[in-house]
């Protein structure tokens, strides 16, 4: 029996809420399942088809990882200069050496040099692994996991499009519960989102959702030095 996984995430951009990583294990001759249920690229999906695919791939795949990266972990991070790539990368590593059996792992790159992300998780992972286009020493008899990290794999391999739909809908429902449990519409937690930004505005002085927010990214700079009205002109990070 092959088992692959795919690894990817969701919230990546925001400035609210956490950024979600997910990680999908399957038997390989069950992946074109994946793609008759109407697994795809998350962002290709609406909420609800979102919602439909979750389902499909909960009955389908063999594990299911997901960890949650929350605002305080990220802020630390990036006091402490560490990038949102590395950061990834040591919560994949986690998921990783938590799966029992796995071949191949397939992960979306967010590195420019998409091989270097698989390195970055090789370092870190307590498995055996061989990143796929890097040369390196192998030891004969040593079972090795092969990690390919490429970019836009959540539109290529369908077992990264399922860990991409695990990751948004986590994401989605964490928002929907901060939203209620504050009593606050936060909208989609990013920047592109006038929702997000008029609730962040209009909650500065109380701070209720500081410990929500991501602080150094710069729409936050932004909000906090100019209190400007229209935001038209900032893009996700």
């Amino acid at each position: 029996m092959i088992i692959i996984s795919g690894g990817d995430e969701a919230g990546r951009g925001a400035i609210l809420g956490p950024l979600v990583v997910s990680v999908v294990s399957i038997n390989k001759s069950l992946e074109h399942k994946l793609t008759e249920a109407g697994v795809r690229d998350s962002k290709m999906l609406s909420r609800k088809r979102r919602e439909i695919a979750y389902k499909a791939i909960k009955g389908l795949a063999s594990d299911i990882r997901v960890e949650k990266i929350y605002p305080e972990e990220i802020n630390n991070a990036m006091k402490n200069n560490i990038s949102l790539n590395e950061l990834e990368a040591v919560h994949f590593a986690r998921l990783l050496d938590k799966v029992e059996e796995v071949n191949t792992v397939y992960l979306d790159s967010p590195d420019v040099i998409a091989e270097k992300f698989g390195l970055r998780v090789s370092n870190i992972c307590s498995k055996q692994t061989k990143v796929v286009g890097v040369k390196g020493k192998t030891e004969k008899g040593v079972r090795y996991t092969k990690i390919l990290a490429r970019h836009k794999a959540d539109s290529i391999y369908p077992v990264v499009s399922a860990a991409s739909i695990i990751a948004k809908v986590t994401r989605d429902r964490e928002i929907d519960a901060l939203s209620r449990k504050l009593g606050i519409d936060i909208g989609s937690g990013y920047p592109s989102d006038y929702k997000t930004i008029d609730a962040i505005r209009d909650n500065m002085k109380s701070g209720a959702l500081d410990m929500h927010l991501r602080h150094h990214w710069k729409t936050m700079e932004n909000i906090r030095q100019t209190r400007l009205f229209n935001f038209d002109g900032f893009k996700e990070f």
